[in-house]
Order: C-alpha cells, then structure tokens, then sequence
C-alpha cells in the first residue's frame, strides 16, 4: 500500500539476492489486506507450486488491525509453521506489531503470540521496532505501512537472517 512494488522489501531482496549470484527467487505471495487464514487456505497451493526452501512469513497485521482473537492468529500461524516444517522448509517469522491504540492488553498479547511461536519452532524471529519506526520517518502517514525508506530496513532486517540459510 502506497509504496511502488519496485520498491517493495521483496523486490529489494531479490535485487540483493541477484547482486551476490545467489540462485534464488523471491515470490510475493501477499495480498494486500490478507489475514491468517487467508494464508492458511492459499499456503498448501503456493508450497505446491513454488516448492520453496524458505518461507518468510509475515502475517498476522491485518488480523490484529480487525481486532481477530488471539487465539485464531497463533492457531492460523501454528498451521502454517507446521505445513511450512512438514514440507521441510526454514520459516523465517517476522514478528508484526500493531499501533498503540488498540490497547496494552491486546498490543501485548498480540506480540506474544510471535515471540512465543518462535520459540516453541526454533525459528528465527525478525522484529523491527514500530514505535522507532515512526520516529525515524520510516512509516507512511497512516502509522501503519512503511514507507520507501521503511521498506529498505524492513530489507535490512531480513537479509542479516536470511544470509546465514542461503547456499551460494
């Protein structure tokens, strides 16, 4: 939302994976608006086809932002972690954060259920912190979707785990 596609994490990924000879392709399978379970009823298609060796998931925004329990976001999650490592795929799990205003019990609860997923797989868990980025000018006007330079670090970020599991 509101930044180009070429200019997308993804996309910078792939640039940086095509600029170190890496053999990889980066396949954006969000949707904009997508929720878990969205990403639970497309993921089984998407490993079909695609057969990846990693998967990057990042979902669970959209749910918060709608108020979702928690308990269907960390079961949706669970799901796909779990089809993700029968399939022997590396889950790289970024870890979502939600505006303030939805409250600390929530907020936290929320955020939990990333950190908690994590640990219970083994997974690496990529966090940025949304608060510096808003501070840092990182986020479009809304508070919510970053910007162009949001979306570099968002690359960063990425990148610094997801190096260690790429074969050159």
């Amino acid at each position: 939302m509101g930044v180009d596609y070429q200019q997308s994490w993804p996309l910078l990924l792939q640039k940086r994976l095509d600029q170190g000879a890496y053999n990889y392709s980066v396949i954006n399978a969000g949707i904009s608006g997508d929720t878990t379970s969205g990403g639970v009823s497309r993921l089984p298609k998407l490993i079909k086809f695609y057969q990846p060796e990693i998967l990057i998931l990042e979902l669970g925004g959209n749910d918060g932002l709608r108020g979702t329990s928690l308990k269907a976001i960390e079961k949706n999650l669970r799901h796909m972690i779990n089809l993700a490592q029968r399939s022997n795929i590396t889950v790289l799990l970024i870890g979502v954060q939600l505006p303030p205003n939805y409250g600390i019990v929530y907020t936290a609860g929320f955020e939990k259920v990333f950190s908690v997923l994590a640990k219970e797989y083994s997974l690496k868990l990529i966090q940025g912190a949304l608060k510096a980025m808003v501070k840092e000018g990182l986020m479009q006007p809304d508070g919510v979707h970053p910007n162009i330079k949001g979306h570099r670090e968002i690359e960063k970020m990425i990148w610094e785990h997801l190096s260690a599991h790429l074969k050159s």
